[in-house]
């Protein structure tokens, strides 16, 4: 077995040799050598190592781990405010391409925000609904979810779509009129800040999806009285990096839901739907106020 020496070194044999390790070393290096590093370093070869040690071995350890530069920064300071930690990670979130989880969040959050009445004129799917209902696996399972959102009582529906790792927004307008309404066409809208990347490839997709709604609800409109049902593509502001496009689709909901038209008419299109519909600036200032909605709820 190794011996403990009084010069704070202790020593051991492994593989036909002797390991030293200095106690007394000043700290952590990039490269730490068998003669020089720190308590964590010993604890971590002795565990892969496996290793056994005396009681007044352990106790040295302890006792040089007290002082150890290593351990002083482990030590824990005054616990920063929650609310301002989770504040500064969704600044973060924000600055960067959201995922599905940090879009939930921030489009619930969003959501609260809207007036009652308002909330009466619309419905929102889960921005995962579409692509899960793209997976044969999983699509009955995602008809059976809309079916609780009631959308055809709804006069819109907003539909986040993440696809190739790219947002775009899918708005169902009035689909619990009547196709052969003259007063009042649904219709569906698809607004999306990348226009290079082609929106309507999605639209296959988006047909067999209303068409599959329709069916399960049990309406009376046959395939292709809604296959005729209109997908416009309004040219709306564009990103500037390729990271914006799911701020650009909160915000896209977040003035839609505050200028929608009462009914929407056909004549009416684009209405507010435009390339000079907001500013950069305007973007910004909405994602500071979604940050500041997160950090007043957390």
């Amino acid at each position: 077995m190794g011996r403990t020496r009084r010069t704070g070194r202790k020593t051991r044999p492994h593989g036909g040799g002797v390991v030293t390790i200095d106690l007394e070393s000043e700290g952590c290096t990039d490269k730490p050598s068998k003669h020089r590093t720190c308590w964590k370093h010993i604890q971590a070869l002795m565990h892969a190592r496996r290793t056994r040690i005396t009681k007044q071995q352990a106790e040295e350890i302890e006792s040089f781990k007290l002082t150890s530069p290593c351990f002083l920064q482990t030590i824990p300071c005054r616990e920063r405010s929650k609310k301002r930690f989770k504040r500064n990670n969704a600044v973060s979130k924000l600055k960067k391409e959201l995922d599905s989880v940090s879009f939930n969040c921030y489009m619930e959050n969003l959501w609260k925000s809207f007036s009652e009445d308002k909330k009466m004129s619309f419905a929102y799917l889960d921005s995962l609904w579409f692509t899960m209902y793209t997976d044969a696996s999983s699509g009955v399972k995602v008809l059976e979810w809309i079916k609780r959102k009631h959308i055809f009582s709804k006069k819109y529906v907003l539909v986040p779509i993440v696809r190739w790792c790219h947002w775009s927004l899918l708005i169902f307008c009035h689909f619990g009129e009547s196709l052969l309404s003259e007063n009042i066409t649904p219709c569906m809208l698809l607004l999306d800040s990348l226009e290079m990347a082609s929106p309507k490839r999605l639209e296959p997709d988006i047909r067999k999806f209303v068409w599959d709604i329709y069916e399960s609800e049990g309406r009376p409109e046959n395939k292709h009285m809604i296959s005729q049902i209109p997908l416009l593509v309004p040219k709306v502001p564009q990103q500037r990096n390729g990271v914006e496009c799911g701020n650009y689709v909160l915000y896209f909901i977040n003035l839609f839901v505050q200028d929608a038209p009462e009914n929407f008419h056909m004549e009416g299109y684009p209405y507010f739907m435009k390339d000079n519909w907001f500013s950069p600036e305007g973007l910004e200032h909405f994602c500071e106020k979604l940050e500041s909605l997160e950090s007043d709820i957390l």
